[in-house]
Parts: C-alpha cells; sequence; structure tokens
C-alpha cells in the first residue's frame, strides 16, 4: 500500500501562502499586504491586499510613505482585510465564526472591520509595529471583544515553480 505524501503544506501554511500570494498584488512599493478570510470548515471565503479604492487611478494615488498627511498613501490606501471582508459576496452570516490570514497584525480601523464582520480569529506573521498605539489599540478591541489573535509559528517561504 502507498502512504500519503508527507511533506504537504498545513491548512496555517496553505492560507498564510494565499495571503502572501493576494500581496503580490499590492502597487504600494514599501509595503504589501494580503489577507484570506477562511471559514471554520477550511473553505476559502474571500481574499484582499492593499491597494487604491475602486475609481482611483493608482497611477495618481500618492504612495509617500512620509510628507504632509494629504501626500502620502495613509489617508487614502484600503488595507487587505478591509478589502478581503469588502470583496465577500456572500451572506455577511457566513463571515461568523471565520478566521483571517494576514501578513502585518492588523491596524485598529482592520480590527474594527474584522469585528464587526463577525470574524473570530486573526492569524498573522508579523507584528513589527507593536508598539505603536494603533496596534496596540487593536488587541485592545480584540481582546474586549473576544478575538482570538496568534502569530503563525514556522511558516515557510513558498516558491511556486
Amino acid at each position: 500500500m502507498v502512504k500519503k505524501r508527507e511533506n504537504y503544506l498545513t491548512w496555517d501554511n496553505y492560507f498564510m501562502a494565499i495571503a502572501k500570494l493576494s500581496a503580490m498584488r499590492s502597487k504600494d512599493p514599501s509595503t504589501q499586504v494580503g489577507a484570506c478570510i477562511v471559514s471554520p470548515d477550511n473553505r476559502i471565503l474571500s481574499m484582499g491586499y492593499n491597494g487604491a479604492p475602486n475609481g482611483l487611478n493608482d497611477d495618481d494615488f500618492p504612495w509617500a510613505r512620509e510628507g504632509a498627511p494629504l501626500d502620502t498613501k495613509y489617508l487614502y490606501v484600503c488595507h487587505g482585510e478591509m478589502n478581503a471582508v469588502m470583496n465577500y459576496r456572500g451572506n455577511k452570516r457566513d463571515l461568523e465564526g471565520a478566521k483571517i490570514y494576514v501578513d502585518l497584525f492588523p491596524c485598529n480601523e482592520c480590527a474594527k472591520i474584522i469585528i464587526q464582520a463577525g470574524i473570530k480569529e486573526v492569524i498573522y506573521l508579523s507584528d513589527k509595529y507593536a508598539d505603536k498605539d494603533i496596534f496596540i489599540a487593536s488587541k485592545r478591541l480584540f481582546d474586549a471583544c473576544g478575538v482570538k489573535y496568534r502569530h503563525l509559528e514556522g511558516f515557510e517561504e513558498i516558491n511556486i515553480k
């Protein structure tokens, strides 16, 4: 009897790889973030990445990280988490109890969207801005609203041939 292959992707690594692949669609020159929303029974519900809002020509979009607020990306960009929730075309009830895989720990605005959508778990790769107020606020929001979050340990980059 032939045994099954042993070095297949775990669910966590599979969904995080999809989030990372989605991030590759981002035109942001400094930060690319993807998100993948998954049902409790491991079915992909939606994906998103950070970018300009629909209808805004991203060639005319300010992508700078520094400068006057109106000349930087921060007041305009839609984060990957927001886009993943907004891209979902099913019944909102289907998002309840789901989990979201993201490259970067969500900011406070995305945390509110995640909570309002009914998503109950956040799996992330990086929390490099953990000491910033907007990310501290995210953790407070998640803790107060019963949303679990965890760092994905042992994620390995996947090369697609």
